[in-house]
């Protein structure tokens, strides 16, 4: 039986979806777990094992994306985000069962609609994801084991390396990773000066790595940053394949940053994060909590004005969680 899961945004939103594919590969090895997603999440989906092919959700050119959902013969398709476009090329492709939660006009394109009313925020989004499968199988657990990637140590071997060589990073030393930028996709984040505030707090402590990272949309940030930093930290841009990055977090001691994509990265490695997270509901980690456990998350609500009293609770959290590991 062929199965095609959609999400076809953003990475955060990719990753949220993770899970679906998880449950379903444990417990039910005999399907074929088909991801379609959106041209950022393409390399990655066909990197992680639990997923048996990709379909590139191409919005220039629907009509190839539709040739390709047909040729897969997809028995049942489950959709964790509809909209028109979606719904109309799914409909056209024939698939039997087309499970989808019940909003939106697009819902209408879909013959097993789920009510589930996220606005209300009363799960998490990827627990909102996972209920899509009692819809498919009334039986199945909707448990998954940690981390949710795992990765040859060989090739993460390999990556990790590479950086601790191109960074000259202490063998023996912990990375703490800080990202200040948001690609634009956060409504609540620490201004870059409590970054580098936090940062500094940080890199004093004697066998810790401070490492900036940045994405591809942040590159201003970036430039921002070099010219404010006046102590020893490693700016990497990441360049290379999601996957990759993944790869490189899962060695981290822990990741800072925004509630955006590179969080939820982060998470699939199941290490400990310092999370930032807008006020307004939807915005919350009541919604929009990673995938990783719960007791190594750290989820902050930062508001826009937020005050000195947050930013100090939230420096003692960080110092909190590294003196822990050193016990």
């Amino acid at each position: 039986m062929n199965i095609l899961i959609s999400r076809h945004d953003k990475i955060g939103d990719f990753v949220v979806t993770l899970p679906m594919f998880k449950v379903l590969k444990e417990q039910r090895p005999e399907l074929k777990l088909i991801a379609l997603v959106s041209k950022i999440n393409y390399d990655f989906a066909k990197n992680i094992d639990f997923i048996d092919d990709v379909i590139l959700y191409d919005k220039n050119n629907l009509s190839k994306t539709l040739e390709d959902i047909k040729d897969e013969k997809i028995d049942t398709s489950i959709s964790a985000f509809i909209d028109t476009n979606l719904g109309k090329l799914l409909f056209k492709s024939n698939i039997k069962k087309r499970i989808a939660p019940a909003t939106k006009l697009a819902q209408f394109f879909f013959n097993k609609r789920v009510k589930q009313r996220r606005s209300r925020v009363e799960k998490k989004e990827f627990e909102y994801n996972l209920d899509l499968l009692k819809a498919f199988d009334e039986s199945i657990s909707l448990s998954y084991s940690y981390p949710l990637l795992e990765f040859s140590a060989f090739e993460s071997n390999r990556i990790f390396n590479e950086f601790k060589r191109e960074h000259k990073i202490v063998e023996k030393n912990r990375l703490v990773a800080f990202h200040p930028g948001s690609g634009g996709s956060t409504d609540g984040n620490l201004i870059l000066e409590d970054y580098l505030k936090l940062a500094k707090k940080v890199s004093k402590i004697d066998d810790i790595e401070v490492i900036f990272t940045f994405g591809p949309d942040d590159l201003k940030l970036k430039e921002e940053l070099e010219k404010k930093v006046d102590f020893d930290a490693v700016i990497y841009e990441s360049k290379g394949a999601l996957i990759d990055f993944c790869k490189l977090l899962s060695f981290f001691e822990l990741f800072v940053s925004t509630s955006t994509g590179p969080m939820h990265l982060a998470s699939c490695s199941n290490i400990k994060t310092v999370s930032f997270f807008g006020e307004k509901l939807v915005s919350t980690p009541k919604r929009w909590a990673s995938i990783s456990q719960e007791k190594f998350q750290n989820n902050f609500i930062v508001h826009e004005n937020y005050t000195n009293e947050l930013y100090q609770e939230i420096e003692d959290r960080v110092l909190e969680v590294l003196k822990i590991d050193e016990k």
